[in-house]
């Protein structure tokens, strides 16, 4: 209700995530919707309860003031995130067609929200909840806009067993132009892909929009009266159904597929597609279909590092020649072990450097000084103690030191703590007879949002 998920149990949250779920948690366009249609649909309502208002007023435009109130109410409860800013100015506009007359869901009020929200916050657009939130909108206004000019309008009224069939249909065709619509998003930022999303979907919506936000909305408009526990208690039962089936899909054998990182052209190529064949109107948008093809294909050209090294030099790993990571420890930097794992499809836990010995299959040779990783006719150390610093500087073809390599260094690339304070974390790559290194700040260029490490005072100086 308000968008909160700390006292959410992990489990449970892994559940919702690996079932295809997760939209449910982010406030966005199905709550901010839901609480709108709602607040229209009972206003409305109560309105043409009263003979005398409802023959004489403009009801309907009085029903969608509210709404518009009620879902802006809303947004700012849960925190006016980028994906219930867009929800809630893209049902403003429609809202606001219903005020004038005109027809509210068009390609146009997708493209004025994202105005608007690029306005207000520009950093979004590289952010997974800007891409996520309006790839899946602009699929479905494209898909509504086609169906709606070769649909056949039905002379007959349907019964109220054909409307349950076309409301779960039009659940489970949302659900899968939505899916593909976000997967390639998905894929770029966290490498996983849900298997049986259709599946979950099919009973967890349906149990949200009839269901859960009803009660929800009920809540708020009884909490000043003290009576909210009315309208909590069964909206629990909903969320339980929820998690069941989160709980349920998510122990199916193959829920997620891990998929490797994909590069930033091809994410790029896939987006120019999907609006070509989005926006376009006639028939060279199908053109977008070879585009989309052409950057899918550039999960195959991907190549993972040989080496990365955190930036704060506590966390190093290397790529064994099965194309897994051995890391220098188990306890340091979680979060970035856990990155880098997800991004070359590892699941399970790293194996970790050998104190003394040999390690990574045999490409790692460790003792009490570092070790030194061997790969591609090249020769890496990974310092531990500065003293080994004097030996590797003469030996390898690379150092990298979370100590400062102070003096004169013969290795041809040198990766020391001012690197990795001043660059972030660094990656190398050892293949095709050179040596390419990349760095955090880097590869985010020279741009006013990055931050840059601010020059250290000296000691006695001013």
């Amino acid at each position: 209700m308000t968008g909160e998920r700390g006292a959410i149990p992990e489990p449970v949250i892994a559940a919702i995530r690996d079932s295809g779920l997760a939209h449910l948690l982010a406030i966005s366009g199905l709550h901010i919707g839901l609480v709108a249609g709602v607040l229209f649909f009972g206003a409305r309502a109560g309105l043409a309860l009263v003979p005398f208002v409802a023959l004489r007023q403009p009801i309907k435009k009085w029903a969608a003031l509210a709404a518009i109130g009620g879902a802006l109410a809303y947004a700012l409860l849960t925190g006016a995130t980028v994906p219930s800013q867009r929800a809630f100015l893209m049902i403003s506009l429609v809202l606001l067609a219903v005020l004038v007359d005109r027809r509210g869901i068009s390609m146009r009020v997708v493209a004025w929200a994202a105005v608007v929200v690029l306005l207000i916050q520009p950093e979004s657009l590289l952010s997974a909840s800007f891409q996520l939130s309006f790839a899946a909108v602009v699929a479905l206004v494209a898909v509504y806009e086609a169906v709606r000019r070769y649909r056949k309008e039905s002379a007959e009224a349907p019964s109220w067993l054909r409307r349950a069939g076309t409301y779960l249909a039009g659940v489970a065709a949302t659900t899968v132009i939505a899916g593909i619509a976000t997967a390639p998003f998905a894929v770029f930022h966290f490498n996983r892909f849900v298997e049986y999303g259709l599946a979950a979907n099919l009973v967890a919506v349906p149990v949200t929009a009839l269901w859960i936000m009803p009660w929800a909305v009920g809540a708020f408009l009884l909490m000043p009266l003290g009576f909210e526990a009315v309208a909590l208690v069964p909206m629990g039962w909903g969320v339980g159904m929820v998690v069941a089936v989160a709980e349920a899909i998510s122990s199916w054998p193959g829920a997620v597929a891990a998929l490797p990182a994909m590069p930033t052209w091809g994410l790029v190529v896939i987006a120019a597609g999907g609006l070509w064949l989005a926006l376009w109107q006639c028939r060279w948008r199908l053109w977008g279909v070879d585009v989309l093809a052409a950057g899918a294909a550039s999960l195959l050209l991907t190549t993972p590092p040989d080496v990365l090294v955190d930036a704060d030099g506590k966390l190093m790993a290397v790529r064994t020649e099965a194309g897994t990571l051995a890391v220098s420890s188990l306890r340091a930097a979680p979060f970035s072990r856990e990155v880098w794992l997800r991004r070359v499809r590892q699941d399970a836990d790293a194996s970790s450097w050998p104190r003394h010995g040999m390690g990574a299959a045999g490409r790692l040779t460790c003792d009490r000084l570092g070790c030194v990783y061997r790969a591609e006719g090249r020769a890496v150390a990974l310092v531990r103690m500065p003293e080994a610093l004097a030996e590797d500087c003469r030996l390898v073809d690379v150092v990298v030191s979370p100590e400062p390599v102070r003096g004169q260094c013969a290795a041809a690339v040198v990766i020391d703590r001012f690197d990795l304070w001043r660059g972030g974390a660094h990656a190398l790559w050892l293949g095709g007879g050179t040596i390419t290194v990349e760095s955090v700040n880097a590869r985010r260029g020279d741009r006013p949002w990055v931050a840059r490490p601010a020059p250290r005072r000296r000691r006695g100086g001013t």
